[in-house]
């Protein structure tokens, strides 16, 4: 059933809000090519995952919950024989796991040609991560920029080698518009003071776009043949308001009727991992497998080089703040 309003106009691109992940890759071969996703088992984790694999991506699924994985792994096996997918540990809101992890899949020895940051969590209540830092923002966004730092070299070497385009897509939102008005509380990362989950939420998904900006950015600096860009996947009915019981309801009741189904919302980080279309282009805001327009603060390069600034100190030493 479609569960996105069926007049959806297709835009420049040539899809929309309704079309799915299969539609936005159907008929490229991707075979030879590696990823990794975060948040693999959940949501949209789930169909990008299986789309990527459908189109002969080998996919690392970076997961938190390595038996929910193995599973999930079964299961796109039984559907899709061919695929090539793995199973690693990762839990981003620490930054041990994250360095575990990438330690791992470095000595592997192989290519990466895509990196898909996709996990995250919403509106939960304050809480701190074992690194001492607001878990949204330890989780959203921290544990991404040090996992793809970790991963970049591989990724550099993978272009060089190939003479193939990496891509890179940090998974935001338009909640990104409901940060704070002073766009992230650098003083506030470990400080319950004034902390509202939903703000919070939206600060860490403004990270998510600053952070794919100033890489984009340094990376076309440095003449890399590596492309990074943040994406809205849209409004889905999965269960990431799960810590607001009465809005997880009534958006599950009334989602089935007007908001995007998983196959829906995986679409545009499948079209932006994988497209033709999207070749070349770096530092941009992608909603609907289109380009979109962040807000003012997304764009904002002194920002976004503060943040960069700000995660690099606590990645290397989280005791700072």
């Amino acid at each position: 059933m479609m569960k996105i309003w069926p007049f959806t106009r297709n835009g420049a691109s040539g899809f929309s809000a309704a079309s799915t992940a299969k539609q936005v890759t159907e008929g490229i071969d991707a075979n030879g090519l590696t990823a990794v996703v975060t948040g693999a088992t959940s949501g949209i984790g789930v169909e990008t995952t299986k789309t990527l694999a459908l189109r002969g991506v080998h996919v690392f699924m970076a997961v938190r919950n390595v038996d929910a994985g193995k599973d999930l792994k079964e299961k796109i096996l039984n559907e899709i024989p061919a695929a090539k997918i793995d199973v690693m540990e990762l839990d981003l809101s620490s930054l041990a796991s994250v360095e575990k992890f990438a330690s791992k899949f470095m000595s592997l020895e192989l290519p990466l040609n895509i990196l898909i940051n996709n996990a995250g969590i919403m509106a939960t209540p304050f809480k701190l991560s074992k690194d001492n830092i607001e878990l949204q923002f330890a989780t959203n966004h921290l544990g991404h920029f040090h996992l793809t730092n970790l991963l970049l070299d591989a990724m550099k070497t993978t272009s060089g080698k190939c003479n193939k385009e990496g891509r890179i897509i940090n998974v935001s939102s338009e909640a990104h518009r409901f940060a704070y008005r002073e766009g992230i509380r650098f003083d506030g990362i470990n400080n319950e003071s004034g902390y509202n989950s939903l703000q919070a939420y939206g600060q860490s998904k403004l990270a998510n776009i600053l952070h794919a900006n100033e890489l984009a950015k340094r990376l076309k600096e440095e003449g890399v043949e590596i492309t990074v860009n943040s994406i809205h996947p849209g409004s889905i009915t999965t269960n990431l308001l799960r810590h607001h019981g009465f809005i997880n309801g009534l958006i599950h009741t009334l989602g089935k009727l007007v908001l995007k189904d998983i196959e829906q919302g995986a679409a545009t980080s499948c079209y932006v991992a994988l497209h033709p279309q999207v070749k070349g282009v770096s530092g941009k805001y992608f909603m609907d497998s289109n380009m979109a327009q962040p807000t003012s603060q997304a764009g904002d390069a002194e920002l976004a080089k503060k943040l960069w600034d700000f995660s690099q100190k606590l990645t290397q030493d989280p005791t700072i703040h």
